[in-house]
C-alpha cells in the first residue's frame, strides 16, 4: 500500500495497518501510545475464499499497531472521518501522506471501504486488545487496595467462593500456554470451559450481598441503628467489590481464550462471536451498575438523615456520613476500573455546632416574630381600651350631668314648698 495505511475502529480502539514504515510515521505525527495488533496470527487461518486470500496477503505484507480509544486517539477517529462498514460496529477509513505537505489525507470514501474478511479479523483481535487492557486496569486496581486481594479473597469461607479461585489458577495458567503458543488449541480449551458458569454462580452471589448491605441500610430507621448498618456497609462493601472485579477480569480472560479458539477453529464465526461476547459484556457492566447503584443511592440516602438528624445524634450521625462517604468513593473508584459512567458527590456532615446555629438561629427568629406579634397586639389593645375607656367615659359623664340636674330641680321644688 506505499504510504497508504488503513485505520479501522470498533469504538474501543483504532487499528493502524498497513506498510511499517508508514504506520510507524502516522503514530509518531499523531503523537499515539500503541501495541503490536498481532496481525500475523489471522495470516494462518484467513485462507478460504477470494476476500480471505486477498486479506492474507495484505497481513503477509503489512503490519498492524492498536491504540486504545481514549479522548485525543477519538479525536483523531473524528479526523480523518471513518466511515461504518457492513462489520457490525467498525468503521473505516484509508489516509495517505503525500510526502510534500506532510500530512495524512483521507483517500476517497466510496471505492476503500475495506476487505471484509480483514475487518472481522482484525476486530476480533482488537477485541482481545481492549479486554485485556480491561484486565491489566482491573489488575491496577485491586494492587491499591490496602488489603491485599488474595488475603481478602481467602477469608471468604464461602464455597462459591472458593470454586472462583480454583477456576482463577486454571484460567491464568490458560492464559499463559496462550502467550507462549500464540493460539488456544482443544486440550487448553477443554480445561477452562466450565469456567463460566462458576463465574457466574460467583458474581451473583457478590450482587446479592451487595442487596442485602443496601436493605439493611433502608430497613432502620433509629440513627443509632443506621450508624451499626452503615459501618457494617463499610467494612463489608470492599470486599464483595474485589469479587465482583475479579470476577469480570476473569469473565474477560475466558473471552479471550474464546475468541482465539474460535478464530482457529471457526474463523467464518469469528464476528458473530464477538459481536456476542461484546453484547454480553455490556449486559454484565448493567447489571453490577444497577446494583451498586443501588447501594450508593441507599448510603446517600442514609448520609441525608443522618443530616438532618445531627442536633440529636452528634456521635453516630457525622460516623454515618462517614460511612457513607467510604463506601461511595469505594464504588466510584470501582466503576472508573470497569468503565462504568458515573458521577457523585461526597455528602458532608453537618457539624454538631452548625446545625444548633441553625436551631439557634430559627428560635431567635420565631422569638423575634412573637415579640413583634405581642407587641403589635398590645398596641392594638391599648388602642381599643382607649377608646373603650373614652367611650364609657363620655357615657358616664353624660349620666353624671343628667343626674346632677335631676338633683337639682328636686331642690328648688323642696324650697317652694
Amino acid at each position: 500500500m506505499g504510504n497508504e495505511i488503513q485505520l479501522i475502529s470498533d469504538g474501543d480502539g483504532l487499528a493502524v495497518i498497513g506498510d511499517p514504515r508508514a504506520v510507524e510515521r502516522f503514530l509518531v505525527s499523531e503523537g499515539l501510545p500503541s501495541k503490536d495488533l498481532g496481525l500475523p496470527r489471522l495470516g494462518s487461518v484467513l485462507t478460504v475464499g477470494t476476500a480471505a486470500a486477498q486479506a492474507g496477503s495484505e497481513i503477509a505484507a503489512n503490519s498492524g499497531r492498536w491504540v486504545q480509544l481514549t479522548k485525543e486517539s477519538a479525536q483523531l477517529v473524528h479526523k480523518h472521518g471513518l466511515m461504518p462498514t457492513k462489520t457490525p460496529g467498525v468503521s473505516h477509513a484509508m489516509v495517505g501522506d503525500p510526502g510534500s505537505i506532510h500530512k495524512w489525507l483521507q483517500i476517497d470514501k466510496a471505492s476503500m471501504v475495506g476487505n471484509p474478511a480483514l475487518l472481522a479479523g482484525a476486530a476480533g483481535l482488537m477485541a482481545q486488545l481492549a479486554m485485556q487492557q480491561s484486565m491489566k486496569e482491573i489488575t491496577d486496581y485491586l494492587a491499591t487496595i490496602d488489603e491485599k486481594v488474595d488475603d481478602v479473597l481467602r477469608a471468604q469461607k464461602d464455597a462459591v467462593l472458593a470454586r472462583m479461585i480454583g477456576v482463577g489458577f486454571v484460567i491464568e495458567e490458560s492464559m499463559t500456554i496462550r502467550e507462549q503458543r500464540g493460539r488456544v488449541d482443544e486440550v487448553t480449551w477443554s480445561k477452562v470451559q466450565g469456567a463460566p458458569a462458576t463465574i457466574a454462580e460467583t458474581q451473583a452471589y457478590a450482587l446479592r450481598q451487595l442487596d442485602a448491605l443496601a436493605e439493611k441500610l433502608e430497613r432502620k430507621a433509629a440513627i443509632g441503628d443506621l450508624a451499626k448498618a452503615a459501618r457494617e456497609a463499610e467494612s463489608k462493601a470492599q470486599e464483595w467489590l474485589v469479587v465482583l472485579a475479579r470476577c469480570f477480569q476473569l469473565q474477560d480472560a475466558i473471552a479471550v481464550l474464546e475468541l482465539d479458539r474460535v478464530l482457529d477453529a471457526s474463523p467464518d464465526e469469528l464476528d458473530g462471536h464477538r459481536v456476542g461476547l461484546r453484547n454480553a459484556r455490556q449486559n454484565r457492566l448493567e447489571l453490577i451498575s444497577r446494583c451498586t447503584e443501588r447501594l450508593l443511592a441507599r448510603m446517600e440516602a442514609a448520609a441525608g438523615r443522618a443530616n438532618a438528624k445531627v442536633l440529636l445524634n452528634p456521635m453516630d450521625s457525622p460516623a454515618v456520613v462517614k460511612s457513607s462517604n467510604h463506601v461511595s468513593a469505594a464504588i466510584v473508584t470501582f466503576h472508573g476500573r470497569l468503565g462504568i459512567e458515573g458521577d457523585r458527590q461526597s455528602s458532608e456532615a453537618r457539624r454538631w455546632t452548625d446545625a444548633a446555629k441553625e436551631a439557634r438561629d430559627k428560635a431567635l427568629e420565631t422569638g423575634a416574630d412573637g415579640v413583634d406579634a405581642a407587641r403589635r397586639l398590645g398596641n392594638d389593645t391599648f388602642d381599643r381600651a382607649k377608646w373603650a375607656t373614652g367611650k364609657l367615659s363620655g357615657r358616664v359623664g353624660g349620666w353624671a350631668l343628667r343626674r346632677r340636674g335631676e338633683d337639682d330641680e328636686l331642690k328648688e321644688k323642696s324650697g317652694d314648698a
